[in-house]
């Protein structure tokens, strides 16, 4: 993105504490270059609604910080978009309060494409893990840009799933210089590179608990929807899904074990209008503006001959005794004393029976016994 002269003043404006974009409509309406405010006396600031906090900032302001954000502005793929610029997301544009700027590392473009916010518990359970990662991946190869927040459990598991069919973006709670959780650098590198990583926040900012608030809001903003994996009933997750209804978005829960606490957040939110989720259909439904493409039944392979389609093999079908055996083990981890006691077959019977299960993908091994996957 070529720099203009005005992202100087707007990088400048997005670092003075307490000003809102409100404020800066109001500013706009009265002054033809944002440039002046820097230049306006202290009763002139006081006259245009400045607090003295305010003034004080625009008294002691670092230039030189802004000069190293033009500085980041001029590297390949980086890009700032202001509530200005004609490429500000509209969506993100009618939330109350929308961010002055967005630091954009990747394609810039993707932030005016339909997207669907995942978010969830930071410490999931496998299941957890695996249906973030499986949505995301139906969803992105649907045509969906799965947004998160690049936090640990939930909304990685997002991410990865979302890069391995499609695009993803990532919203930080800190400077897009100050990569947090730093083991997510390899993700965030990932990200950028077909995707987008986004913030609000001046270059140098750390991550600090307030900060996340604020990019929940943001996470929300840019989105059609939300999607709640797995979620404590004191969660960051049912933050941004309060956002979420604030701003007239769709909020979407999948339901889970009335044991596992992870399934409380989410059946708080289903007691309270949010739409029940099975599968990826249940959100193509309820947002229809969508256009989902089909799963496909065949695979495509290449031959010297040409492109032809294959039929994925058909599976094993279970016998009464498997079936039995599926039935004792739940969507919750199954110890095998549980399932000797549940069947009624012996330990070297149903270890047998669980590694056939569990190459036909009905189960997974997980710490604390095995949990089922589909019926």
């Amino acid at each position: 993105m070529n720099l203009f002269p005005a992202h100087k003043t707007w990088l400048a404006l997005n670092r003075l504490q307490g000003l809102s974009a409100k404020d800066i409509a109001q500013l706009t309406a009265r002054f033809d270059d944002l440039a002046t405010v820097f230049k306006l006396s202290d009763q002139r600031l006081r006259d245009n609604g400045f607090s003295d906090s305010l003034i004080r900032q625009i008294h002691d302001f670092d230039w030189k910080a802004v000069d190293r954000e033009l500085e980041w502005l001029g590297k390949n793929n980086h890009h700032l978009i202001t509530l200005a610029d004609e490429h500000y997301p509209s969506l993100l544009c009618e939330i109350p309060s929308p961010p002055i700027v967005l630091f954009v590392e990747g394609d810039v473009c993707l932030l005016q494409q339909p997207q669907l916010a995942m978010v969830g518990s930071r410490n999931p359970t496998p299941m957890g893990i695996e249906t973030a990662e499986s949505f995301a991946s139906c969803l992105a190869a649907r045509g969906w840009i799965i947004t998160s927040g690049l936090a640990m459990g939930i909304d990685a598991a997002s991410h990865r799933g979302a890069l391995s069919q499609g695009k993803t973006i990532a919203v930080l709670g800190c400077g897009i210089d100050q990569m947090y959780p730093s083991q997510h650098k390899s993700l965030a590198e990932s990200i950028s590179r077909s995707g987008a990583v986004v913030s609000e926040f001046p270059l140098g900012t750390h991550p600090a608990k307030e900060h996340f608030p604020r990019r929940n809001r943001i996470i929300s903003g840019l989105s059609a929807g939300v999607l709640v994996v797995e979620a404590a009933i004191k969660s960051g997750s049912l933050i941004t899904a309060k956002f979420a209804a604030d701003q007239g978005r769709e909020i979407f829960a999948i339901p889970g074990s009335i044991h596992n606490p992870l399934s409380k957040g989410c059946h708080y939110l289903l007691r309270h209008g949010a739409k029940l989720v099975e599968t990826a259909e249940d959100i193509a439904e309820e947002l229809p503006s969508f256009s989902p493409q089909k799963d496909s039944a065949k695979k495509t392979i290449e031959t010297s001959n040409g492109r032809f389609q294959r039929d994925k093999p058909p599976g094993v079908t279970l016998d009464k005794d498997y079936r039995k055996l599926l039935s004792c083990i739940g969507f919750e981890p199954t110890a095998m004393d549980t399932l000797v006691i549940r069947s009624g077959f012996s330990v070297a019977i149903i270890s047998s029976m669980l590694l056939i299960l569990e190459l036909e993908s009905y189960i997974k091994s997980v710490t604390g016994g095995y949990i089922r996957l589909k019926a």
